[in-house]
């Protein structure tokens, strides 16, 4: 009996590391395709929302604890704008918001990444007929959050039953506005 319980035991051991070695394999043979196709989505959400550059260079330095990285824009050795993402706090989790100013001091485009707000509700803020209303306002003032009617130039409209969602991704932009006013301008 005693015998039967350590055989059984060795071979689960030995079950349970060939499984170990063969996801660590997998792990190392995936994770830099995986990191290249995140890189990819990234350079092309940055060209998305400043389509004047051709290239992107990134800012090493600390800009706070919610901005996650500030990109210069060029268009061959000029500077066109910036790419700001941040990752304000929204109903579901942390929101990734990447921000383009242009150097008119205008915002040139944002885009939503890695987000987890309510599928059907607070995920609309991925569509363009919400994150366009972002588009062309300045940075001369922050941009505040209504719940209906008409937006004046430094307002946008919620996202009906999405408020707090609505709210997390225009703080994101007011912290990449933030940024440029005080550091990139």
């Amino acid at each position: 009996m005693k015998n039967d319980i350590l055989k059984l035991g060795l071979i689960l051991f030995l079950i349970t590391a060939i499984a170990a070695f063969l996801l660590g394999v997998v792990n190392e043979v995936t994770s830099p395709v995986i990191e290249n196709q995140i890189e990819q989505a990234n350079n092309q959400a940055r060209q998305d929302i400043l389509p004047e550059a051709d290239s992107f260079e990134l800012i090493d330095r600390d800009f706070g604890p919610d901005v996650e990285e500030v990109y210069e824009g060029r268009s061959g050795s000029s500077v066109v704008g910036y790419t700001i993402k941040t990752m304000p706090k929204g109903y579901g989790g942390e929101i990734e918001v990447t921000t383009g100013i242009n150097l008119d001091g205008n915002i040139s485009g944002v885009s939503i990444g890695v987000m987890t707000e309510t599928p059907g509700l607070g995920a609309k803020i991925t569509e363009q007929s919400y994150l366009s209303q972002y588009v062309g306002k300045s940075v001369d003032s922050f941009i505040n959050v209504i719940k209906s009617g008409q937006p004046s130039d430094d307002e946008i409209v919620a996202i009906s039953g999405a408020t707090i969602t609505s709210d997390a991704v225009t703080r994101g932009v007011n912290e990449a506005i933030r940024i440029f006013k005080e550091s990139l301008e």
